[in-house]
């Protein structure tokens, strides 16, 4: 796939899932409606938002260009990525999203954000661990498993082993 391919394809999906999950989801559950968060959750919340937005934007960003594909299933990448955020974690889209929506929660002071966002992070452990761990494994192979031994799947490393 060209890279121009790949970024197209990779921002078609970004609204497709991240953009429904971080974005669409959260406004169906609460309208943007505060429920008058105190001034420092709002900070905080707005700075968690940002910062996951930002992770999720540079992850994406890494498989168009790095793997020469997209994040969705149908077009995956040609290549592994592991370079940037991927040096550190080796799901973080998954937690960007979770943290864009647990930004939103204190943002907006509304507790149906913390349980979706617990559910949306129960829900993406179990679809890594059943469908994209063994799948990349299959795709992948050794490089697959010697990645997943150097980098952590849910905490974020500071120092990369790789």
């Amino acid at each position: 796939m060209s890279r121009a391919g790949a970024a197209a394809g990779s921002a078609l999906f970004l609204a497709a899932a991240p953009g429904v999950m971080a974005g669409l989801v959260p406004y169906l559950l609460t309208g943007w409606d505060p429920a008058d968060p105190s001034p420092a959750a709002r900070i905080a919340g707005a700075a968690l938002t940002l910062a996951g937005a930002g992770f999720l934007l540079h992850a994406f960003a890494r498989f168009a260009l790095e793997g020469l594909g997209t994040p969705a299933p149908i077009a995956p990448t040609e290549h592994l990525v592991v370079t940037g955020v991927y040096r550190h974690v080796r799901n973080p889209m998954y937690l960007a999203v979770a943290a864009t929506i647990l930004g939103q929660w204190l943002l907006l002071g509304r507790p149906v954000l913390l349980a979706y966002a617990l559910v949306f992070i129960a829900t993406t452990y179990a679809f890594v661990r059943r469908y994209e761990e063994p799948t990349l494994l299959a795709t992948y192979g050794d490089e697959y498993e010697r990645y997943r031994e150097a980098v952590p799947g849910w905490w974020p490393r500071r120092r990369s082993k790789i």
